[in-house]
């Protein structure tokens, strides 16, 4: 059931590379990227990707997004997004090739964040005044997106366009904060079922297109489950990233899977994540 016992004070990101069939994931407030064979550390804080090419990936810091390859190290700067006050969160490909992430507040100031999409060479803030932004996923036809702000309790939808933009106002589309919970990291399976980590609830809970709840699935001695990703080799297992962050020497005792990253088999069957399509390079 533990996938990789290294603790991350926040673990995020989970991003189950579909060509490479490894998993990567972030440990935000360590400015690290990790898979179970290597780790990579950055200047700055990091914490969501999605794949560009087998060996490069797109990912979102606390002052935008860079390239970087895998093998060599390479990094090259892609778009400048939030300000000095904010970094990065949850994101995630959409299913039109471009990336979708979160801004916010490095102390989740409210009203800080914002919700991010950038394709074909073009970053657009979508929307903002959001506190701590994330459960970023997309229907499996790519017309509808959902994002949610953990601090409202309020999972969002928005219907999207044939290139991915949204079209027209979001609207509430589950309501956690009623039942106490607090909506993280999210991702939809091949039956448009969402599949939300819920953080301090140490579980990942599955709803119906439509909303309902369905079933959910616990981290053993880990409450602040943070993104679920469907992986391994026909995508049926459920892998799940947690943190330590904030809790007390007591807690992190009584709880002492917190941090490390968990692997369900047989859950459910997810999809591919989709590739960032980057525009061609100038020369």
């Amino acid at each position: 059931m533990i996938y990789d016992a290294r603790p991350c004070e926040l673990g995020e990101g989970a991003l189950w590379h579909p060509l490479r069939e490894e998993l990567f994931w972030f440990d935000i407030l360590n400015r690290t990227l990790h898979s179970r064979a290597q780790s990579w550390s950055f200047p700055e804080l990091v914490s969501a990707a999605g794949w560009v090419g087998r060996d490069e990936l797109l990912i979102a810091s606390e002052t935008g997004l860079f390239r970087f390859h895998l093998d060599s190290g390479a990094r090259s700067p892609v778009a400048a997004a939030g300000t000095a006050a904010t970094r990065s969160n949850d994101g995630r490909a959409d299913r039109q090739g471009g990336f979708w992430f979160g801004t916010m507040g490095r102390k989740a100031e409210k009203g800080a964040g914002a919700v991010w999409r950038w394709r074909d060479g073009e970053l657009r803030q979508l929307f903002k005044g959001i506190s701590i932004p994330n459960s970023i996923c997309f229907t499996p036809d790519g017309r509808v997106a959902h994002f949610s702000d953990t601090a409202t309790g309020q999972v969002m939808k928005v219907a999207l366009d044939a290139a991915g933009w949204p079209q027209g106002t979001p609207e509430a589309w589950l309501d956690l904060d009623r039942a106490g919970l607090n909506p993280d990291g999210a991702v939809i399976d091949a039956e448009g079922r969402f599949w939300n980590a819920q953080w301090g609830a140490g579980r990942v809970a599955c709803y119906t297109p439509d909303g309902r709840f369905l079933q959910a699935v616990e981290t053993p001695d880990a409450t602040q489950s943070s993104c679920p990703a469907f992986g391994g080799p026909d995508l049926s297992t459920l892998f799940v990233t947690t943190a330590l962050e904030n809790m007390s020497a007591e807690a992190r005792a009584r709880h002492p899977a917190s941090g490390q990253v968990f692997a369900f088999p047989a859950v459910a069957r997810g999809l591919a994540e989709p590739q960032v399509l980057m525009p061609p390079k100038d020369g």
